[in-house]
C-alpha cells in the first residue's frame, strides 16, 4: 500500500512525498526491486544522486537483470559526464533482454536509445583502436591479421565469433578454422591443374544429361524446414552425383574420367555408406542458399569453381570469398555458411569432401569404422 502510494506521489510530482511513502515501504519489505527503482526515480527528481546510485545498485543486488534499473543507472552515469562506463552498462541492460521476447512498449525508446549509446561508444572504441595499433599493424603487415580481426570485430559489435555447429557429429578439440590455406594441401595443385578437362565434362552433362541434376534438397513435407522451405524439392539449387554417401553413380563417373582421376589425388572420405561424396553443384540466377551448417567436423569441403558468372559469393563465418574458376577454396562447414548467384546466369562447381587433416591416421580409422557401424546399427 505504502508502495503504490509512494508511485502516485511521484505521478503527480510531488517526489519529496514519494521518497518518504518509498522509504517507508522498504523499511516494511525490502525484497522487491521495482520499490528500489521508484525510490530512485524519486532521488532523482529531488538531485539526490547518491542516494539514486544507493537505491539503484540496492534493487540491482536484488535482481542484477533488471532492465529498467540498469537503464536508468547507466542514464544517470550518462548525465554526469561518465559516458565509456555508461555505454557498457547500457549494453548490459540490453543483454539482459531475453533473445525474442515481447518487450513492454514503454520500453522500446529505452532500447532504442541504449542501442545507439552503445554504438556511439563502440564506434569510438574503433577509432581508437586504430590509432593505438596503427605502429604494431604496420610491423606486421606482412603476416596475416585475420584472427585478430575477428576478435576485435567482435568486441567492436562488428561481427560475431563463428564456432563449428555440426548438425550430427562434433569431433572435439579440432580449431574452427574458417577456410584453410592451400599450402597446407600438396595435392591441391593436381585437382585445380584439371579444372579444364572437368569442365569440358560437365559441358557434356549439361548437353545432353542435364535432367539428371536433381534437387540438391529433398527433405519430406513432414520435416521440420525452417530456413531450407523456398528451397526444398527445388531445381534452383540442384546437383549431379559422382559419388554419394560411399557409392559411385555409374553413368556420370562412366562420363567423367578425368574428372574421377582428379579427385584421386584428394584424400578424400572412404567411410561404408557415408563417404566418398564428390558432385556438380548447380545454383541458378537470383538464387541464395541461406546461412547453414553441416553434419561433422571430421571432414572438410573443397569447391573447385567451373562456371562462376560476376555476382556471386560465398561466406564462411565473418570471411566472403569471391568464386575464381580453377581455385579451390577449402572449409570447414560446420562453421556458418551461405552461397548467392546475384546473376542471371548459372553458376556451377564441384564440391567433394576430404579429411580434416588434423585428424591423426588412427583417428581417421577409428571415425571411419564407429561411423560406419553407427550407419549399421540405425540401418541407414
Amino acid at each position: 500500500m505504502l508502495g503504490a502510494c509512494g508511485v502516485h506521489a511521484l505521478r503527480k510530482g510531488d517526489a519529496a512525498e514519494a521518497r518518504h511513502l518509498l522509504e517507508r515501504s522498504i523499511a516494511a519489505d525490502a525484497s522487491n526491486p521495482v520499490t528500489f527503482l521508484n525510490l530512485a526515480s524519486s532521488l532523482r527528481a529531488l538531485k539526490d544522486a547518491e542516494g539514486e546510485v544507493k537505491a539503484l545498485d540496492q534493487a540491482l543486488a536484488l535482481e542484477p537483470r533488471f532492465f529498467p534499473a540498469l537503464i536508468q543507472k547507466a542514464s544517470l552515469l550518462e548525465t554526469q559526464g561518465d559516458s565509456k562506463r555508461a555505454a557498457r552498462l547500457y549494453q548490459r541492460a540490453l543483454n539482459a533482454l531475453p533473445p525474442g521476447a515481447s518487450l513492454p512498449q514503454g520500453w522500446k525508446p529505452l532500447v532504442e536509445y541504449a542501442q545507439r549509446a552503445v554504438f556511439k561508444s563502440l564506434h569510438e572504441l574503433d577509432q581508437w583502436l586504430n590509432t593505438r595499433m596503427q605502429e604494431v599493424r604496420q610491423q606486421h603487415a606482412a603476416v596475416p591479421q585475420n584472427r585478430v580481426d575477428d576478435c576485435l570485430g567482435a568486441i567492436l559489435g562488428k561481427n560475431r565469433i563463428y564456432v563449428q555447429q555440426p548438425t550430427y557429429s562434433h569431433f572435439p578439440r579440432l580449431p574452427a578454422i574458417q577456410f584453410y590455406q592451400r599450402e597446407d594441401f600438396p595435392w591441391l595443385a593436381t585437382v585445380e591443374q584439371a579444372t579444364d578437362d572437368i569442365r569440358q565434362e560437365l559441358w557434356g552433362l549439361l548437353a545432353d544429361a542435364r535432367e539428371e541434376f536433381s534437387p540438391y534438397l529433398q527433405h519430406a513435407s513432414s520435416d521440420p524446414l525452417n530456413q531450407w522451405k523456398e528451397l526444398n524439392q527445388s531445381k534452383r539449387w540442384s546437383a549431379l552425383f559422382l559419388f554419394k554417401d560411399g557409392k559411385r553413380n555409374d553413368t556420370i563417373a562412366a562420363r567423367c574420367p578425368k574428372t574421377v582421376a582428379a579427385l584421386e589425388a584428394a584424400p578424400v572420405v572412404r567411410i561404408p555408406n557415408r563417404g566418398p561424396t564428390s558432385f556438380f553443384s548447380l545454383l541458378e540466377p537470383r538464387t541464395r542458399i541461406p546461412p547453414h551448417t553441416g553434419t561433422t567436423n571430421i571432414r572438410l569441403t573443397v569447391h573447385i569453381p567451373l562456371i562462376v558468372p560476376p555476382q556471386c559469393g560465398f561466406r564462411v563465418g565473418t570471411q566472403t570469398r569471391q568464386w575464381q574458376p580453377g581455385t579451390a577454396l577449402i572449409f570447414d562447414d560446420t562453421i556458418e555458411h551461405e552461397a548467392w548467384n546475384d546473376s542471371d546466369e548459372e553458376r556451377l562447381i564441384l564440391i567433394f569432401d576430404i579429411w580434416n587433416p588434423l585428424l591423426t591416421r588412427a583417428e581417421q580409422e577409428l571415425m571411419t569404422v564407429a561411423t560406419a557401424a553407427i550407419a549399421e546399427f540405425y540401418g541407414d
